[in-house]
C-alpha cells in the first residue's frame, strides 16, 4: 500500500511541477529537480522522508516506498 500512495505522490508532483513551469513561472522546475535527487539519494541511503511521513500518517508498509 505505501509503493501505491508512494507513486501517486511522486508522480502528481511532477506533473504538477511540469504544469506550473509551462504556465506560471520557470523556476517551478526547481521542484521536479528537489524530487529527482530526493529519489537518488533514497537509492543510496535506503531512506525516504516521504515514506516516513506516511508511515506515521497510518499507511501500512506492504511494498517497498522509495526503493522500488
Amino acid at each position: 500500500m505505501l509503493n501505491t500512495y508512494f507513486r501517486v505522490i511522486v508522480g502528481t508532483m511532477v506533473l504538477l511541477s511540469v504544469v506550473l513551469t509551462v504556465y506560471v513561472n520557470p523556476n517551478w522546475m526547481w521542484l521536479t529537480v528537489f524530487i529527482g535527487l530526493n529519489l537518488i539519494q533514497s537509492a543510496f541511503t535506503k531512506w525516504c522522508l516521504l515514506e516516513t511521513i506516511l508511515m506515521k500518517l497510518g499507511v501500512k508498509k506492504t511494498g517497498a516506498g522509495c526503493s522500488l
